[in-house]
């Protein structure tokens, strides 16, 4: 993932506050912070299911910890979130076409925002 400045995420696995259940995952800061639940255990039933859960924990950990929407549509400056089409493939969505300002679309598919140069922007 992208984060400008900062070191990338990582996943970082906890204990379980039960002995009998498995280790929790989380996706955290460099610095080990993290923010929300653990990924789903049912998320491993696929690849789309396990990088669906990946991206929402890192939006989760990203907005609670930094105070900033990730990613950003750069056509709308709106925050995107993960969609799965009929192939099980997994994109960031931007709702542009609800605050009227352009159509809904696809931007790119998780993974590859990178490649695309997208960035974040700070809440002032």
């Amino acid at each position: 993932m992208t984060l400008p400045q900062l070191e990338p995420l990582q996943l970082l696995a906890l204990p379980s506050y039960d002995a009998d259940e498995p280790e929790n995952v989380y996706v955290a800061m460099a610095n080990g912070e993290w923010h929300g639940n653990y990924l789903d255990p049912n998320s491993q039933d696929g690849p789309a299911s396990a990088l669906a859960s990946v991206a929402d924990a890192a939006q989760e950990t990203v907005m609670e910890l930094l105070w900033q929407a990730w990613p950003l549509c750069p056509e709308h400056g709106l925050g995107m979130h993960p969609m799965e089409d009929a192939q099980e493939r997994l994109f960031w969505w931007c709702a542009g076409e609800r605050l009227r300002r352009g159509p809904a679309h696809v931007h790119a598919a998780v993974g590859a925002l990178d490649a695309l140069g997208t960035s974040i922007r700070t809440r002032s």
